[in-house]
């Protein structure tokens, strides 16, 4: 990604309009540049991670780089206001360990606070981990899709 360093200060339309660029097109040779969109001291969570700092941040896509095929963010939503953000999305992948050949779906949003700079001060992800993720694995699947329909 060839993104230049954010131009302050930026207007929160114009830095959440780039960060919504920046995943849609990332790549793990962009992850050194994610100092250009998160304040040093950012906080991230998400079902499975919470962590803060670039380098924590920086950490939790390595990882999914190097357990799935191909990722793939598609901001499909952006409502910005007063400094803060929500991005509906869909993240697209195959897992690395299973059937590399079917690309699975995840639909969520997150929630971001932006400081006066545009840079991202709080990033929370929102999915249901059940549905999207674990009723997709090859021997989780059944269980959860039949516990789903038994509590539903």
């Amino acid at each position: 990604m060839n993104d230049s360093p954010l131009p302050f200060p930026m207007s929160s339309d114009a830095a959440v309009a780039r960060l919504a660029r920046f995943y849609e097109q990332l790549t793990p040779e962009d992850l050194p540049l994610l100092d250009r969109y998160y304040a040093p001291d950012a906080r991230f969570k998400d079902p499975f991670n919470e962590v803060q700092g670039v380098a924590a941040i920086a950490r939790v896509f390595e990882r999914m780089f190097a357990s799935l095929h191909e990722p793939r963010f598609r901001v499909t939503e952006r409502v910005v206001q007063d400094g803060q953000a929500f991005l509906i999305w869909e993240f697209q992948f195959r897992f690395a360990r299973w059937d590399t050949r079917t690309t699975q779906c995840i639909r969520g949003a997150s929630h971001l606070r932006l400081d006066a700079r545009g840079l991202v001060l709080q990033h929370r992800d929102y999915w249901d981990a059940a549905e999207e993720l674990y009723e997709k694995l090859p021997t989780l699947g059944p269980l959860m899709r039949w516990l789903r329909r038994s509590l539903g």
